[in-house]
């Protein structure tokens, strides 16, 4: 009897045993579930409230198409501004809060930031960030945006999408789209076609060809050109800087802008200038013309606004030096029916940094030209825009030049680092009887990757369509 009992006793302990131990696998199981279940409501709380922050992304882009400078979201009041987020059948999903930031320069709204913070209804305290700035899409997204037909010669390595709208003879080597606006245009023997013939909208010899685009839509080039009159009144009335038109002869005079690293410009008024005899397509043949400076007075080492960085010459202007911030440089004489100003490109033209703080656009009523007396290697970064005329360097030929500049006909390296927009045809190197004899040896265009993500004030855009640029999570 008493092992009959013995051994009931070790059966009821072994129960209880793996009873104990039953309950703790399942107690263990039932948490392991019960806590990746909330991990997994919070995932994918933390996955909605970034739709939901997005959905507030979209929402001001909406807001901003029909009041494009409301950046109080209808309110009249200071932000953040809150929204309901629901679903179809009218359940509350979630919440976005929005605050609103925008750059203003010379009185006008010059870009516009926004950040989104949402949460979901179902646990508030999980929220995403998403931040963006909303603009449209600018020439620096280019290395080159041309309205005439132009040939990229083999010394040329471009990198950046090339467009124009007419025909491309392209040999040089580029690693982004090349791109034309005509199915097929008339090759002649200024583009090294003889006899003339009829080719594909892009032909050559460089590549890679699979990079090639034609036809594709045209670019308005009217519609990227930049109202100067506007630019004029926000030098002169809102805070910019402003020349009026120097004194002497307008193709001969006008002002030396020279960029310092520390955020100011020395400005000269060119009193005079050399003649030189030299060659261009928009000339129709050789002509007198006076790029280089002999004599100048100076007018002062200024500042540049930063609420207003616009710098206005109703004159020819020579530019170089180095750029710290983002400023817009502008020549023309839109009064002035018989004379449309140029701008020199003096010397090197470079940014204090790197880091995409700085930039420069330069615009032209006529053309931009590269001057006669540079630097053997020369540099010029920013956008160039040639409103009404051509980017490029006359034809200097040794035969019509003093002994003192004979030795600036030809040039080694010319580096593009942005965007060249011209109306007519750009060409910085010569041949004279198929051999080189002025302009630049060589030849590297980039375009500005900083840049189009960050551009100056008041760059022409490529497109009507709002887009979001430098999307982030914060």
């Amino acid at each position: 009897m008493s092992n009959h009992k013995t051994s009931r006793g070790y059966f009821v302990i072994l129960v209880l045993v793996f009873a104990a131990v039953f309950f703790t696998l399942v107690s263990a199981l039932a948490g392991y579930i019960f806590v990746e279940k909330r991990l997994q409501l919070a995932k994918e709380n933390r996955e909605k409230a970034l739709y939901i922050a997005e959905s507030g992304l979209e929402y001001y882009r909406w807001f901003l198409a029909h009041y494009p400078d409301d950046l109080q979201d209808g309110t009249g009041a200071a932000g953040p501004y809150e929204h309901t987020v629901y679903d179809p059948e009218g359940d509350d999903l979630g919440t976005f809060s929005l605050t609103i930031t925008g750059q203003t320069l010379c009185n006008t709204v010059a870009s516009i930031t926004i950040e989104s913070t949402g949460w979901t209804a179902a646990d508030p305290s999980l929220t995403r960030t998403l931040k963006a700035s909303y603009e449209r899409p600018t020439v620096a997204e280019f290395s080159h945006i041309i309205d005439s037909s132009v040939w990229a010669g083999d010394d040329r390595i471009i990198s950046g999408p090339y467009y124009s709208n007419q025909g491309i003879r392209m040999d040089a080597q580029h690693n982004a789209t090349v791109s034309s606006g005509v199915s097929t245009w008339s090759c002649t023997s200024t583009f090294g076609c003889s006899p003339d013939q009829t080719v594909a909208g892009v032909f050559g010899s460089g590549g890679p060809q699979q990079l090639w685009q034609f036809p594709v839509p045209q670019v308005d080039f009217n519609g990227i050109t930049l109202d100067f009159d506007t630019l004029e009144d926000y030098a002169s009335n809102e805070g910019g800087i402003y020349y009026g038109q120097a004194g002497g002869q307008s193709n001969r005079h006008g002002y030396h802008a020279v960029f310092n690293a520390d955020g100011t410009v020395t400005i000269y008024q060119v009193t005079d200038t050399e003649a030189v005899y030299s060659n261009a397509p928009s000339y129709g043949g050789w002509v007198t013309e006076y790029p280089v400076i002999k004599t100048q007075s100076l007018l002062g080492t200024f500042s540049i606004p930063s609420t207003c960085p616009v710098l206005f010459f109703k004159d020819k202007l020579w530019v170089d030096g180095t750029v710290s911030g983002k400023v817009v440089v502008a020549s023309a004489n839109v009064q002035s029916p018989s004379y449309d100003t140029d701008v020199i490109l003096n010397g090197n033209l470079t940014y204090a940094t790197g880091s995409g703080t700085d930039g420069i656009v330069v615009i032209a009523e006529h053309d931009i030209e590269v001057g006669l007396v540079v630097p053997n290697v020369m540099t010029i970064s920013g956008v160039f825009i040639a409103q009404n005329g051509r980017f490029g360097r006359n034809l200097y030929h040794t035969v019509y030049l003093s002994d003192a500049l004979d030795q600036y006909a030809k040039r080694d390296t010319l580096s593009t680092l942005g965007t060249v927009v011209s109306k007519l045809r750009v060409g910085t190197k010569w041949n004279c009887s198929g051999s080189y004899c002025s302009g630049f040896n060589d030849r590297i265009d980039s375009y500005d990757a900083q840049l189009a993500a960050d551009s100056p004030p008041f760059l022409p855009s490529i497109s009507d369509d709002y887009i979001f640029s430098n999307w982030r999570e914060e």
